[in-house]
């Protein structure tokens, strides 16, 4: 689609595909955290409260038995509050700002996970951190994208390879080719997103559970607790409620740091990737949502041409490639015919395309990045097709590329 066609069910609003996905996607946003700010308040205002309460009560007994006015209390509390942001607490924990301690530290910036244990207090600390963190938090990203690249490239391999296995165990193939299978073994097969999304998913949790099992008799946690932290902390998200390695000492203490940067580092990709598969989902139910918008406010439905064009564009659900409010598409180019064939196979792109678009430079980014800035229409030809970044930049560009998604003729 290009960037000139807009919806016709928008044409008031002047929004073109990109635009009107933008847009929906930030209101679904913003009801998504209403609806959380009420359920999050609902379960846990009554809590909050019955704390306040129980404290305040602590407080006044406390200031009647000891003889000390609520004035002189709360300005101590307010004294031990800073020194706990200086890392200092009531029973014993490792050293914040030794070498060991500082490591941890820089590590939850540059992963972006930041509990908040342990905070920088001196102004030249806080100068520094704005610059480590810059270039830090950048390199990690490209990390985390180079690292989504490889696990997709594996997981197309092996899933290629238990595809042919069972082809050759199914007895369909020509008795000519079965013996030299790999010359002709599905030359355009590409694997389907919903399968290395289950596979991403299942692998989460596998790593979640395995840490947690280690969290619980070695932090003193529940295990639900261990599997919320593990969350928290894969996720970046980050609270600080719970942080793991924080005693002064442990039993076989080495080995147990050691796995716990083992596990938040396989733990940390692994979800990154897993969230830039489930947006290439949410991007297919927005092409949808936009899909019935259109056919709903549109009032010549049957005259309209057809309604995404986006090569990568899918509607879940879809039985047969269809133009929008069930009228044909108009036909593409002849130039297109292998894109069209890749389209209609329900998968993702050939191992040969995956192996070229490893050759992405930054160069192509920033090239994409000026044309998109400057409003100059993003073509999709063959030259494009393999930069890497054709449905976008970043890690967008490579789940774009990587794990094309589904097309509605499923």
């Amino acid at each position: 689609m290009m960037p000139g066609l807009r919806l016709q069910g928008c044409r008031s609003l002047h929004l073109n595909e990109d635009n009107g996905r933008f847009v929906l996607l930030a209101i679904l946003i913003i009801l998504y955290l209403l609806c959380g700010a009420a359920v999050f308040s609902a379960i846990e205002r009554p809590s909050e409260l019955r704390a306040h309460g129980r404290w305040n009560g602590t407080l006044l007994n406390f200031s009647e038995t000891f003889n000390i006015s609520l004035q002189e209390l709360n300005s101590f509390l307010r004294e031990y509050e800073a020194a706990i942001a200086a890392g200092i607490r009531a029973d014993a924990l490792r050293p914040r700002w030794d070498f060991t301690g500082a490591f941890y530290f820089v590590g939850t910036v540059v992963s972006t996970i930041g509990f908040g244990m342990t905070t920088p207090v001196t102004v030249a600390g806080k100068v520094f951190l704005i610059f480590y963190g810059l270039l830090g938090c950048a390199a990690t990203i490209l990390f985390f994208n180079l690292f989504l690249e490889r696990i997709i490239t594996l997981l197309a391999v092996a899933m290629k390879a238990v595809r042919e296995r069972r082809i050759r165990n199914s007895g369909l193939l020509p008795p000519g080719i079965r013996h030299d299978f790999s010359a002709y073994s599905l030359p355009g097969w590409k694997p389907s997103v919903y399968h290395v999304m289950l596979i991403l998913g299942l692998s989460a949790i596998t790593i979640s559970c395995c840490a947690s099992a280690m969290y619980t008799p070695v932090e003193g946690w529940t295990y639900l607790d261990s599997l919320y932290f593990c969350f928290v902390t894969f996720s970046t998200i980050g609270f600080g409620d719970f942080v793991s390695s924080q005693s002064a000492a442990y039993e076989h203490q080495s080995l147990y740091r050691v796995a716990n940067f083992l596990f938040m580092l396989t733990g940390v990709c692994c979800i990154y990737s897993l969230f830039n598969v489930i947006s290439i989902v949410i991007k297919q139910v927005l092409n949808w949502l936009l899909e019935k918008m259109s056919c709903l406010f549109c009032q010549r439905c049957n005259k309209a041409s057809a309604f995404l064009g986006r090569r990568n564009a899918i509607r879940p659900g879809s039985k047969g490639r269809q133009g929008r409010c069930g009228q044909p598409p108009e036909a593409d180019g002849p130039g297109d015919s292998d894109a069209e064939g890749r389209r209609l196979s329900g998968e993702m792109i050939s191992m040969k395309d995956l192996a070229a678009s490893n050759k992405v430079s930054l160069a192509i980014m920033q090239k994409q990045l000026s044309e998109s800035a400057n409003g100059f229409p993003r073509t999709v030809c063959g030259s494009s097709r393999h930069n890497g970044f054709s449905g976008g930049v970043g890690a967008l560009g490579i789940m774009n590329n990587r794990l094309a998604e589904t097309s509605n003729s499923r």
